[in-house]
């Protein structure tokens, strides 16, 4: 196996997944917040039609926050085996480049938790809005208008 192709996966396959799930989760959590703004409790008949429209989209930003982690790790895994490979390949044993190169190695992980944490905490907070809007919804079917 080629280690430039490997350092290409790590650079731009892994890290490039990472910042597309980072701009997926942030785009949306915006469509989301955009659409409970503009929620029209009334037309709704049913309590499951308002829970599949406001529910949409979150599982995306709950399994992005929840994988974004090991995706960095997988990069990491990658990048401890180019930095050994390559150690192993050249013979060269300067802590220097062993150091620089393992450094270089948890950039992944480290995206991969840069992803993580905002995404779950977009889906934390949008799991409380739809909480409080089914609230209004049933709030405003148990006491109907005489």
């Amino acid at each position: 196996m080629n280690i430039e192709f490997l350092k290409n996966i790590v650079d731009f396959g892994i890290l490039g997944l990472l910042a597309l799930m980072s701009f997926l989760s942030f785009w949306f959590y915006l469509e989301r917040l955009l659409f409970f703004r503009q929620v029209n409790l009334e037309r709704y008949k049913q309590k499951e039609q308002l829970e599949i429209d406001l529910t949409k989209n979150i599982t995306t930003i709950s399994s992005f926050g929840s994988n974004a982690p090991y995706i960095g790790l997988l990069g990491t895994v990658f990048g401890i085996i180019i930095t050994f490979y390559s150690m192993g390949q050249s013979g060269n044993m300067d802590i220097k480049i062993i150091m620089t190169s393992l450094a270089l190695a948890l950039k992944a992980t480290a995206m991969g938790l840069i992803v993580a944490i905002p995404a779950m905490m977009f889906y934390n907070h949008l799991a409380r809005k739809i909480e409080v809007i089914v609230a209004k919804w049933d709030m405003m079917h148990e006491n109907p208008k005489i």
